[in-house]
């Protein structure tokens, strides 16, 4: 287990390190990058899932979840759930970790982002339109697609019929880039609660200058939300007999 876990912390930390990265190339004041917009943000987070994945793999973890909530979607799928409690701990640390090379990699744009909301963006999604309760309903379908599409992808019908294995990790970044792209615009598409919490830890601890609070009003959305996404993914997906 401890390899495994390890696996999944450093592909969470990378998978962090390239999303939020992007994010802050996009947003932060006198990047190359700056002004970029949405598509590239997306491309950047399907890109950062599959080479979080392929790392994940590659350390240990032949899961490579990266996720609490495809984490819960298996577990419910399979009935196994014992690796969840000790894959949400690796996941976090690797993304507080992740989050903290961001703030690390950037150090001399904080100081010139004179806006606090676009410094908050570059740890953790805040909803284009308050509302909690459609807020919510967004990451249950956005994590319901996700679970549901990794499952798809490597189930054994399409096993047989489709791409080798080693694919997969391209077709899941295409999977999250589709979910960005389609999807993402009400909410920021978290759709991984260690993603958005572990970032939004470490905006609250790290020096950034002028900043707002981590806003820990709406920090349980892209919590719950996806858990709830991911376990009636796993619910169908065991249903469907994938």
């Amino acid at each position: 287990m401890g390899a495994k876990c390890f696996g999944e912390f450093v592909g969470t930390a990378l998978l962090i390190l390239l999303g939020d990265g992007v994010v802050a190339n996009v947003l932060l004041k006198r990047s190359k990058a700056e002004g970029a917009g949405w598509l590239a943000i997306a491309a950047g987070w399907a890109f950062a899932v599959v080479f979080g994945v392929y790392a994940s793999v590659a350390c240990g973890s032949p899961d490579a979840f990266l996720n609490p909530a495809v984490t819960l979607g298996v577990a419910v799928q399979s009935g196994d759930f014992s690796k969840f409690l000790p894959f949400l701990v690796a996941q976090m640390l690797g993304a507080m970790t992740g989050a903290t090379l961001v703030w690390l990699h950037f150090l001399p744009h904080w100081s010139q982002t004179e806006d606090p909301n676009l410094k908050l963006a570059c740890f953790s999604t805040m909803p284009a339109i308050p509302a909690l309760g459609a807020n919510l309903l967004s990451e249950i379908i956005g994590t319901f697609v996700l679970v549901l599409g990794v499952a798809a992808i490597f189930s054994k019908r399409v096993a047989i019929a489709g791409p080798a294995p080693a694919l997969g990790p391209y077709l899941v970044g295409v999977l999250v880039w589709a979910i960005g792209l389609s999807l993402g615009g009400t909410t920021g598409y978290a759709i991984n609660p260690a993603r958005d919490l572990g970032p939004r830890i470490m905006h609250a601890i790290l020096p950034l200058g002028k900043k707002v609070n981590s806003g820990w009003s709406y920090a349980a959305v892209p919590v719950v939300g996806p858990l709830i996404g991911a376990g009636l993914a796993g619910c169908f997906v065991r249903l469907a007999h994938f």
